[in-house]
């Protein structure tokens, strides 16, 4: 399969993003497009992408769980996919589910938005919070670029289709991103 271009918009909102050695280590390793990138193949994506990222605080990552999901609490990714439908080609059961009501939904009274043939495919936006990020690698005995790559690569399989909404959603974007992690070229970070 062909590589894909991905283009990658990120930015911080945190205090102290510069001073963060870990953080900027990662940032200036290209492997957040890696990991994009891996994540897309993984999938049988090839097209040209692009897709924002935005690493935050807990604080900012709670009002937007709050607004968006109605959990009030931090949590450490979110994915805000542009897409009107899955682009991935996976059983129905991992893929996003319709929203159920008696009311018809109003986005469908609106035509869809069709991405011009000669520009790249907005995916979406991406939103992960460094102090969880940080908190969960060390629970779990790893690098903290690690943790935040395995959290892009299941914010972008979201924003591409997949949901983990169901026992074989969640194993399906498990296994995929353990894959895209094996792929990683991890001496980037000491280069």
């Amino acid at each position: 399969m062909q590589e894909n271009t991905v283009l990658l918009n990120y930015n911080s909102n945190l205090n102290d993003a510069d001073n963060d050695a870990a953080l900027q280590s990662v940032l200036s390793s290209g492997l957040l497009e890696q990991t994009v990138n891996h994540t897309l193949q993984a999938v049988n994506i090839s097209q040209t992408v692009t897709l924002s990222l935005l690493i935050t605080d807990d604080t900012e990552m709670q009002v937007l769980n709050n607004q968006y999901r109605r959990q009030d609490k931090p949590t450490d990714v979110l994915s805000f996919p542009l897409l009107d439908e899955p682009l991935v080609d996976a059983p129905a059961n991992q893929l996003w589910q319709a929203e159920t009501g008696d009311a018809p939904l109003e986005q469908d009274a609106r035509p869809a938005f069709i991405t011009p043939s000669d520009m790249p495919t907005n995916l979406g936006d991406i939103v992960i919070s460094w102090p969880t990020v940080r908190r969960q690698a060390e629970q779990a005995g790893h690098q903290a670029a690690y943790e935040l790559l395995y959290l892009l690569s299941h914010g972008t399989l979201h924003l591409v289709g997949y949901d983990d909404q169901t026992e074989e959603g969640y194993q399906a974007m498990v296994r995929l991103q353990e894959s895209v992690m094996q792929k990683i070229d991890w001496d980037a970070l000491s280069r």
